[in-house]
């Protein structure tokens, strides 16, 4: 069992499957809902436990009341908190999220980490303890370089979760050994076209480039290319891209860039025929307990 750390954001996510978007001053009848910890640093450690791995998720709960909720799920999904503001007694971000019934397309209302960014000198010392990848969402900027820079100088590999271009990224990325971003993440000054070449120009040896159902571009070394991603039926895209995270770095520990790269995206994919971002776990153990016997 190998041990990830995962820094960055945890939220509270209200989910609710509905018809389509509301108009000005319509109510909305949910045909399904649910709650759960999110943020992308979360849902990725939760995928990378229940492939088997441990994790550890390094971020800002704090003590509000409704953070038993997040606690709670947490606990039942076998992750790890080290809360970096224990004591904080603010409610923790919370995401209001819509999925539509026939796309799995999804509309989210949320409030980031801006409000309770911490200074790096929260860090628990021993955090990087047994670990033996790291990854990063960025949105604690300055923890999560402060982790980076001590990875660095352990050999402990870093992936970042580059879902959308934050303000920090630019002295983050140089201390990345794998960029996984979506098309969505635009450095300043670059098109979608300039992403690769922005990003192999700061040394990051191993980086990629998901596109949703769209092939994934990649490039390694001395090697560029795109993957084809599986087809699935789908009813939530919610959480997908974080899932494909936390697989790569379970995947990443035992395979070459390119197939675990492959891996995650199957785990991902599958994924997206269940609601919410919890359901294809309780799916997975159900198959798992079927083979058993």
């Amino acid at each position: 069992m190998s041990h990830g750390l995962f820094v960055g954001l945890t939220t509270l996510d209200l989910v609710y499957r509905v018809a389509g978007p509301p108009i000005a001053n319509q109510k909305l009848v949910a045909s399904d809902y649910t709650v759960s910890a999110g943020g992308p640093a979360t849902n990725a450690a939760v995928a990378f436990r229940q492939l088997g791995d441990r994790a550890t998720v390094l971020s800002v709960v704090g003590s509000h009341a409704i953070t038993h909720l997040i606690r709670a799920d947490l606990q039942t999904c076998g992750v790890e908190l080290a809360d970096l503001a224990p004591t904080r007694s603010e409610p923790p971000p919370v995401s209001s999220i819509l999925v539509t019934e026939a796309t799995g397309d999804r509309a989210v209302v949320s409030v980031n980490a801006v409000k309770s960014q911490v200074d790096p000198a929260a860090i628990p010392p021993d955090c990087l303890q047994d670990v033996a990848i790291v990854l990063i969402d960025g949105h604690q900027m300055a923890a999560g370089r402060a982790i980076a820079e001590r990875a660095k100088e352990q050999g402990i590999p870093v992936a970042i979760d580059g879902g959308s271009w934050k303000p920090g990224f630019e002295t983050l990325l140089p201390l990345v050994d794998y960029a996984i971003c979506s098309a969505n993440f635009q450095p300043p000054g670059c098109q979608s076209e300039d992403v690769l070449p922005y990003l192999a120009h700061l040394g990051i040896p191993h980086i990629a480039i998901t596109q949703g159902d769209q092939p994934i571009q990649y490039r390694t070394m001395n090697q560029q290319g795109r993957l084809d991603v599986p087809t699935v039926q789908t009813v939530d895209t919610l959480g997908a891209g974080d899932i494909f995270h936390g697989a790569f770095c379970h995947a990443i520990l035992q395979q070459e860039f390119v197939e675990a790269l492959t891996i995650a995206s199957q785990v991902a994919a599958e994924s997206c025929r269940f609601f919410g971002t919890r359901r294809w776990i309780q799916e997975r153990s159900s198959d798992l307990t079927v083979d058993s016997q």
